[in-house]
């Protein structure tokens, strides 16, 4: 799984959006991988139609109805919406919180991408299953240094806790991810892909990283 969270880049606004997700269109079906992306919240709609799955970068518990302001993934499914990240370093919630999400977002048959800062807390929330649990160690996000040549021990011990579990939760690996050797380095060390950002939304040329990173996962 290659998923893309654009954050609140300004490289991404507007119809910026659209040209993105149409290149990671073709390098999804050029290279037969599963690719996913996270477009700032008020772009979902925009490319919610997209052949590759649109997500969410973060949901709320709140319920459908007469509530102002938060993200309901009841909604986000009606609008085509595939799935959402949930607990990102930049956007941390309750553990309380992170449970009831995870099990909403399975009710709903909708994709989980769990944010995690260390291995303890893959071995604290595995067990709920989420479809997927990305590990990012937060201060290697947006470094440049890859968690994968910086940390290559955590990328191991988080895909021994994932094993542990005995579910059908698969590891992510984030954090710092910029070329196709880091991408390469962390499949090699147990991980079922990446979750990346800025190593792609600010590279001159989507295509070109995009399918670096690609040939790299296959």
């Amino acid at each position: 799984m290659f998923v893309i969270n654009c954050k609140n880049y300004e490289e991404i606004s507007g119809d910026k959006i659209i040209k993105f997700v149409k290149t990671a269109e073709k390098i999804s079906k050029k290279y037969k991988i599963n690719m996913a992306i996270s477009p700032p919240q008020h772009l979902i709609g925009v490319v919610a139609n997209s052949t590759i799955p649109i997500l969410a970068q973060h949901i709320d518990d709140s319920k459908v109805g007469s509530t102002t302001g938060f993200v309901i993934p009841e909604l986000l499914k009606k609008s085509k919406v595939k799935g959402s990240l949930i607990n990102h370093s930049e956007h941390r919630i309750s553990s309380k919180e992170i449970e009831k999400l995870i099990l909403k977002l399975k009710e709903l048959k909708m994709m989980s991408i769990l944010c995690v800062k260390d291995v303890a807390e893959v071995r604290k929330y595995v067990k709920l299953n989420p479809d997927y649990i990305a590990i990012e160690p937060p201060e290697l996000i947006g470094s440049g240094k890859a968690v994968s040549t910086q940390k290559p021990g955590l990328i191991q011990k988080a895909s021994d806790a994932v094993k542990r579990g005995k579910n059908s939760t698969k590891l992510l690996c984030g954090a710092g991810i910029v070329s196709g050797e880091d991408v390469s380095k962390a499949i090699e060390l147990g991980s079922k892909g990446i979750l990346v950002a800025s190593g792609i939304i600010k590279a001159k040329d989507w295509s070109k990283i995009m399918t670096d990173f690609a040939k790299s996962m296959v």
